[in-house]
């Protein structure tokens, strides 16, 4: 059996934007975490991995910005949006201290961030599959336990386990961590890669019924990508003999002059996508526990805030370990009380926008989005440095 010889402060399940995000923070402030993914890293996920300027501050913060365009993201300075048969260019505007947007690979982002995690202090266990919580006669949970890529059983013991495994989380699942709101789930997206064309910036299409986009990324390639209502999805897949030759079709149908361009370039990967995105909100926290990222929130990807999503809520709770790690009995619920709250105004947009009003309604739902984006992002740049009693002023 894998295991430490000592309880650790925290153990977090799941090393990807939630994950690593949350472990990077704790470390810095001193605390004994281990962090441990099922994938070996670099490895891809399921993600059109755009970043709103939320997620930009985010990375800026914490000193993570220049790696992450060194690592060759491009930075994006402009997004054109489409709609009704009219285009609109503008410059991404300086605005809460930057003036640019990424959408760097998951492979790369991921990678990167989980490494500052390890160079302050966290300990990664990467192929590392968790396959239960540890709880103890009261109630509480008190580490977790799975097995190596080897069949090799670990056991990691931590006084909080932090669930940021994703959409299906098992940490979730074992604590019983009820769904608290339940929106439905009506919205699919598809995306691939494509390359061998300029890009110049992000696009946004709006369509009777979809919404088409393009983001610039690592290598010259671009993420195309089509969100709209899953009976849609299904109806364009079971006209097509394989799930590329349907994208290509749909494309034709929802951006023809987009699919028209395409032509010319090359795509790069097979089609990858959900056909069924839930929008759900699960209780954050309970003895010993909490949960980050898509194990606790989960959204239709219909807005792309996703990452951006979990690199504030990873800061939150971060935050409140530290205090609860220090006996503040309250730090978890404030936790709660402070995610429920950040990530309100884009669910409710967000619910709205999978649904797929007219193409008028959309529009101005769109608009709505961008503001409410925006507030976020100097509400962000606004946050004092991680320390303790941050979270209280929040």
């Amino acid at each position: 059996m894998h295991s430490l010889n000592r309880r650790h402060d925290v153990v977090v399940v799941g090393a990807r934007a939630a994950g690593a995000a949350t472990a990077l923070l704790l470390a810095r402030q001193g605390h004994d975490v281990v962090l441990v993914d099922r994938d070996e890293f670099p490895s891809d996920t399921l993600s059109t991995h755009q970043l709103a300027r939320s997620g930009v501050v985010q990375l800026q913060r914490w000193g993570l910005l220049d790696a992450v365009l060194d690592s060759g993201a491009p930075a994006i300075r402009q997004v054109t949006f489409t709609a009704e048969g009219q285009s609109i260019t503008r410059p991404v505007k300086d605005s809460a201290g930057v003036d640019l947007l990424i959408a760097p690979r998951r492979h790369i982002l991921d990678t990167l961030v989980a490494e500052a995690a390890v160079d302050a202090g966290a300990q990664l266990w990467l192929g590392v599959t968790i396959d239960g919580v540890h709880v103890d006669h009261a109630g509480r949970a008190t580490g977790v336990h799975g097995h190596d890529r080897a069949g090799t059983p670990v056991d990691l013991t931590a006084r909080f386990v932090v669930g940021a495994d994703g959409l299906g989380s098992r940490v979730a699942r074992a604590v019983g961590a009820e769904i608290i709101e339940d929106r439905g789930a009506w919205g699919a997206a598809q995306y691939a890669y494509y390359d061998q064309l300029p890009w110049d910036g992000i696009e946004l299409i709006v369509a009777d019924r979809a919404l088409t986009g393009v983001f610039p990324t690592h290598h010259g390639e671009a993420c195309v990508w089509i969100c709209s209502p899953i009976e849609d999805a299904h109806r364009a897949r079971r006209r097509s003999e394989s799930r590329e030759d349907a994208f290509t079709s749909y494309l034709e149908l929802v951006a023809p002059a987009l699919a028209e361009r395409l032509r010319a370039g090359r795509r790069t990967s097979p089609v990858a996508g959900m056909f069924r995105a839930p929008n759900f909100i699960r209780r954050a926290h309970g003895p010993g526990w909490a949960l980050v990222g898509d194990a606790g929130y989960h959204r239709d990807p219909v807005t792309g805030h996703g990452m951006s999503d979990a690199y504030r809520d990873a800061e939150l709770l971060a935050a409140a370990l530290h205090r609860a790690l220090r006996g503040d009995l309250d730090a978890l619920s404030d936790y709660q009380r402070q995610r429920d709250r950040a990530l309100r105004p884009v669910f409710e947009l967000t619910v709205a926008l999978a649904t797929y009003p007219p193409v008028p309604e959309f529009v101005t739902l769109q608009k709505e989005l961008g503001r409410a984006l925006d507030a976020e992002a100097s509400e962000l740049a606004a946050w004092p440095p991680l320390s303790s009693g941050y979270l209280a002023a929040v």
